[in-house]
């Protein structure tokens, strides 16, 4: 599948990009991005070039080198917050080398991007900066919620709302804009990825509580232990009894109640597992009901394919 050719030069890109003229820094982006991982921000992009029109993949390689980039420094920055030991199977930078040389490692793979970004255009620019701000965003609003004891539904979904979403958002939308299509093909491959990518994190809530570490290859219930996640907003939702004074984004469509709906009603992790997953379930359904918008191909049924793949993975 030329997909999957793509994806193995993205990951040659990579490593490239791990190259710096200090050899710890060289060493220690290595060691995360070589560590592999499940590459589904990547996958999304290149599908969403292929499905907008997309033909020349060369143009979409370095994109889908950004948002992973993107993606493996805000895992280092959360280790350090978290205090994580293992990451995709291997020790973490900050275990193995401290956490200021972990947070350099981050900051080095951030800055690292604008060389990847450099060669387009404004638009595609601003569409990733907007998706890094709401990552930091995200990661600002969760630790604060957790310390100040506020986790709760609402606050929940904002956070992954930015958290996740938005960088799924901004792989279709990267992608799809790559390829020049018709704003009604962007703009539907947007609400796929924002709905898929809150799915996503629901099934990684979920595995969180549900799994073990040498299983997802990270460290497993961390959530519970600092106070947030789904299990956590739902015992907020139950002491409050739903009530909640956080303000939830409403987007594509999803109402505030819908939205907060979505993780309301039980106490108990076994609920929080059950109501984890059939959430995530619905909102692939509403992500699967965008590719309708979309002409017949071989990239949207691999974008529906990789929906199924989102709910059903264990790790």
């Amino acid at each position: 599948m030329a997909v999957d050719n793509a994806l193995q030069r993205v990951d040659e890109l990579l490593l490239s990009i791990a190259e710096s003229a200090v050899p710890l820094l060289r060493q220690t982006s290595q060691h995360i991005l070589g560590a592999g991982g499940k590459r589904v921000r990547p996958r999304l992009l290149l599908l969403s070039f292929e499905a907008a029109g997309g033909v020349d993949f060369d143009e979409a390689i370095p994109l889908a080198a950004a948002v992973e980039i993107i993606h493996t420094a805000t895992l280092v920055h959360d280790d350090i917050n978290d205090h994580g030991t293992l990451r995709r199977g291997r020790e973490t930078v900050n275990s193995r080398w401290g956490g200021t040389y972990a947070l350099l490692t981050g900051d080095y793979l951030f800055t690292r991007t604008y060389e990847l970004m450099a060669p387009y255009s404004t638009e595609l620019n601003r569409i990733l900066a907007r998706a890094s701000t709401a990552l930091v965003e995200g990661e600002t609003m969760q630790i604060q919620a957790a310390r100040e004891g506020t986790f709760d539904a609402a606050t929940y979904f904002e956070i992954i709302s930015r958290k996740t979403a938005a960088l799924f958002v901004a792989c279709a939308e990267l992608g799809a804009t790559a390829a020049n299509p018709p704003t009604a093909w962007v703009s539907a491959l947007s609400q796929y990825a924002f709905n898929l990518g809150i799915a996503f994190q629901l099934i990684d809530d979920v595995l969180d509580l549900a799994s073990d570490s040498a299983h997802l290859g990270k460290n497993a219930g961390i959530d519970i232990a600092q106070g947030r996640g789904i299990a956590v907003a739902l015992q907020s939702a139950g002491a409050s009894d739903g009530k909640s004074s956080a303000a939830v984004e409403v987007k594509n469509n999803l109402s505030h109640d819908a939205l907060q709906e979505a993780i309301l009603g039980g106490y108990t992790v076994e609920d929080a597992i059950a109501k984890g997953r059939a959430k995530a379930q619905d909102f692939a359904d509403q992500a699967l009901a965008q590719l309708d918008h979309l002409p017949l191909s071989a990239a949207s049924a691999a974008l529906r394919d990789l929906a199924h793949q989102v709910i059903e993975r264990d790790h």
